[in-house]
């Protein structure tokens, strides 16, 4: 047994599958069961969400095109109703617009079919390993946000503005540290270049998403061994991964 997979049965986790098509379903829950879930499969959008009301699950895979009530409406019906529910959109809809809009609409991580089981399962433990930090981070959140935060060997505390590399301080301008901080705090989840737009943007400062691109690059430099964690989603912006084993193979 992986060292991921034997971390993830210290906890009891449950997966609900929302999926129309049976092999596909089958398929999904086969490597969610290697991942020591429990799956519960829907075929449609409303008996998913008779399921969530009367469950507790921490992941949610669903496809876009389903009956009646499509998965992006679903997702935006559900996200302010279940906000530590980590849902991955796993959907045949691969062009760019949709995953845009599928990451603004909640969805934590999306996966374009046809996918291959290996990327699925370094994803789903992405996506444990971020509620694994925010269940950890959730009495200091009642009170307030974590002025610092680790991710291997990197540490960043936000109001000191100071961010470390193997304990050696690393000069970034404001913008580039409120664009890294930016992706520490998202723990792991995809933002959009608009987002991080919205971010850096201030009175004194005008931001394009080349603009962003630039403070990457940038950032990747001065990070040094650290950089390879700051990845890349082609056509929709960036984020930085809790493990370089969560990587994606796209290509950047």
């Amino acid at each position: 047994m992986d060292p991921q997979t034997a971390t993830l049965m210290n906890k009891t986790r449950k997966a609900l599958i929302i999926e129309d098509e049976n092999s596909i379903a089958q398929l999904l829950k086969i490597n969610l069961t290697h991942l020591a879930f429990t799956v519960d499969h829907f075929t449609d959008a409303e008996s998913a969400f008779a399921g969530l009301q009367s469950q507790k699950y921490d992941l949610c895979l669903l496809d876009w095109m389903l009956p009646k009530i499509q998965g992006i409406d679903f997702l935006k019906r559900i996200r302010p109703h279940f906000p530590h529910l980590k849902i991955m959109m796993v959907t045949a809809k691969a062009d760019a617009d949709s995953l845009v809009n599928g990451l603004e609409s909640g969805a934590d991580d999306y996966l374009t079919k046809p996918f291959d089981s290996k990327v699925l399962s370094a994803r789903v433990r992405n996506l444990m390993r971020r509620l694994d930090v925010e269940e950890n981070f959730k009495p200091q959140m009642a009170k307030e946000e974590p002025d610092e935060m680790v991710i291997e060997s990197a540490r960043i505390h936000f109001s000191k503005y100071e961010i470390s590399v193997s304990n050696e301080f690393i000069h970034l301008t404001p913008s580039e540290f409120k664009l890294l901080a930016s992706l520490f705090k998202a723990r792991g989840k995809v933002l959009t270049r608009d987002q991080l737009i919205n971010q850096i943007q201030g009175e004194d400062v005008t931001v394009t998403g080349r603009t962003i691109d630039t403070h990457v690059f940038a950032l990747r430099k001065k990070m040094g061994t650290w950089s390879p964690h700051i990845e890349t989603i082609r056509g929709v912006g960036y984020r930085v991964l809790l493990s370089l084993e969560d990587r994606s193979e796209q290509p950047e």
